[in-house]
């Protein structure tokens, strides 16, 4: 039985854990900088017209 959950199985686990976090952060990340973006964009869209460029 100690065979079948060996340090390896645990280490490869881990490695799929770290992973997942990570596109996780990445999916968040690029959800913010496509909304902040999006809210800059209409910030200086409104700054323009106020003074007529």
């Amino acid at each position: 039985m100690n065979r079948i959950f060996s340090i390896k199985s645990q280490k490869g686990v881990t490695m799929i854990e770290y992973a997942l976090i990570a596109a996780l952060v990445a999916v968040v990340a690029i959800t913010a900088i496509t909304l902040v973006g999006t809210n800059l964009t209409a910030t200086f869209t409104t700054i323009s017209t106020a003074i007529g460029l």
